[in-house]
């Protein structure tokens, strides 16, 4: 069964042409993942859907103001402001607008190859707790990306466009810290305050102990909890961060291959050289001969 009000005052929806979805489904970039129907429904009151076979698609429901609920798996999940759902393609779900605080939906239905990277999220209460840095707004208006990139038309160019705006959209979600720290990194964190003393120090030489010193560890713990977060111990990472600068210097400057060395504390070129091309599997001359303006 399928019902809705006759309409939500401000709301908006594009669903595409099957023959669109077609040509989604064979181009090398929008066949991992695109957008098939994208929406926008302010104080949906009565909104009302139920499928007993599901859709071809998955479904993809952010509530914004408001309360509504989900019904998938035998359980009802409630959703208030700034929390989602992610329902699986073809299974059975029923979704609805709560009746005294009506939601104010976005959502968008959405396919492809590469689905099953998201596929954590799915069937589960996603809770987007408020904070200073949530970026809401910037997730608001990569939506709207979407929206108006196809409003104004189903080129290639539009889709793939579209299908890149997704994967950064679902990303957003699935990778919430990072899409959070990248504009404030929070000090509180032990592996992000380590990380940040070593970013302010890669053309000073530091130790383990130094790091651990700088966010109030004994050096063994630090490693273990670096190791755990990021998979590297602290010094290997370090020294990722020391390549990632020389490649910089290489590209952006006009520092010969010593100088660059001296600065990020080889102890000489051929060091430097050595360690750049085990993390880059090229030689810092044909990096530069490669990537220079």
């Amino acid at each position: 069964m399928e019902k809705i009000a006759d309409g939500f005052k401000g709301e908006k929806a594009i669903i595409t042409p099957y023959n669109i979805r077609n040509y989604q489904a064979d181009n090398a970039i929008t066949r991992q993942l695109h957008v098939t129907h994208i929406g926008y429904y302010p104080q949906a009151r009565n909104h009302f859907r139920e499928r007993s076979n599901g859709t071809n698609e998955n479904i993809f429901i952010y509530c914004e103001e408001g309360t509504g609920w989900v019904q998938y798996a035998g359980e009802k999940h409630i959703l208030d402001k700034n929390q989602a759902f992610i329902l699986p393609a073809n299974e059975a779900h029923a979704y609805g607008s709560g009746n005294s605080n009506p939601w104010s939906i976005y959502w968008i239905h959405f396919c492809g190859t590469d689905v099953n990277l998201f596929s954590s999220l799915a069937g589960r209460l996603i809770s987007l707790a408020d904070s200073d840095k949530s970026r809401y707004r910037d997730r608001f208006l990569l939506f709207e990306e979407m929206y108006q990139n196809l409003e104004m038309g189903y080129s290639p160019e539009n889709l793939e466009y579209v299908s890149c705006c997704l994967r950064y959209f679902l990303a957003s979600i699935k990778y919430l810290n990072q899409y959070r720290e990248v504009k404030n990194v929070k000090e509180a964190d032990t592996v992000q305050k380590s990380i940040l003393f070593m970013k302010n120090n890669l053309e000073t030489k530091i130790t383990l102990g130094d790091i651990a010193h700088h966010v109030g560890y004994s050096p063994s713990r630090l490693n273990a909890i670096f190791t755990e977060k990021t998979s590297y111990p602290p010094m290997d990472y370090y020294n990722q961060l020391k390549i990632q600068r020389a490649c910089s210097h290489l590209q952006f400057s006009d520092l010969k291959l010593k100088e660059i060395a001296f600065r990020l504390g080889f102890y000489d070129p051929f060091h430097f050289s050595k360690a750049f091309k085990q993390e880059m599997e090229i030689t810092p001359k044909e990096y530069r001969k490669r990537y220079k303006n």
